[in-house]
């Protein structure tokens, strides 16, 4: 009877926290959401000196009262979910761990000779923000797409950094170190800068054969920019369409037999032979 109660309770408090298709659990998302976005805004203010120096211990008790809402929120979600070890060796467990994490090691150590290392500590807690992907139905058909993409942006960005590569050495042999292309690896990075259109200046071509070569890098890096989106967008739309044709597949149903999933084309149920009616 108790393990029944218990198994009621953590179904229960697995379609809170889990669920995005209950009352409940939609507005545990909103006030989730509120919670992250609040907590991040305070770090962010925490960094800013003057509002440090003014709400520096608002801003700490805040801190403590998210750490302690978050920590609540990851033991009730390793509570409810079935299986603990994937939910906590997932991504987004992996976030929830990290975001309350900080806070907990200022804590125990507060020495002098640690207090650079847990400031910078303090800044990972901004990725909790990372943990509102969980409630965006978009970012999951973007996180697909990129994982359709991933052999074709692989080997362009193979294809980018062989000709980064092939520039900066090109760039080494006309300018040399007299011109500040003192090394290969620093005229790489020449090349990066120029490539992606970022143009630093701190070093710069002087020979007209340099500066030739350096026009063909950004005449490249304004071709190249427009390849990942072109793949990435190809991607997302075949994902948007394959959905669509998911969703409406699912949407006729037959009249007699309540199956779904026949093609689109279909007028008569694959199962039962009854006429599909579309809701």
């Amino acid at each position: 009877m108790q393990n029944s109660v218990q198994s009621d309770l953590q179904k229960t408090v697995y379609d809170v926290i889990f669920g995005y298709d209950t009352k409940a659990g939609r507005t545990f998302d909103v006030v989730l959401i509120c919670l992250i976005v609040i907590s991040v805004t305070a770090v962010l203010l925490d960094s800013v000196e003057s509002y440090h120096l003014r709400f520096g211990e608002f801003l700490f008790q805040l801190e403590w009262f998210f750490t302690i809402v978050f920590t609540i929120e990851y033991i009730l979600r390793l509570y409810s979910t079935p299986n603990k070890i994937r939910y906590a060796s997932s991504f987004y467990g992996l976030i929830d761990l990290f975001s309350i994490l900080p806070t907990y090691i200022a804590f125990l150590f507060p020495s002098a000779q640690f207090l650079i290392v847990i400031r910078i500590m303090r800044v990972l807690r901004i990725f909790r923000i990372l943990k509102l992907f969980r409630y965006i139905g978009e970012a999951n058909l973007l996180y697909t797409a990129l994982l359709q993409a991933r052999r074709k942006i692989f080997v362009f960005l193979f294809s980018v950094l062989t000709l980064i590569i092939i520039f900066g050495a090109l760039m080494f042999i006309i300018e040399g170190p007299e011109h500040g292309f003192n090394n290969i690896p620093r005229s790489i990075y020449w090349a990066i800068v120029t490539i992606t259109t970022v143009g630093y200046g701190d070093i710069s071509p002087q020979t007209p054969l340099g500066q030739l070569v350096a026009g063909l890098a950004m005449i490249c890096g304004y071709a190249i920019i427009a390849v990942p989106t072109g793949i990435i967008g190809a991607e997302l739309m075949n994902e948007y369409q394959n959905r669509s044709r998911k969703n409406l597949a699912e949407d006729r149903k037959c009249s007699s037999c309540k199956a779904t999933g026949h093609d689109m084309d279909a007028r008569f149920c694959k199962y039962c032979g009854n006429i599909i009616r579309q809701r």
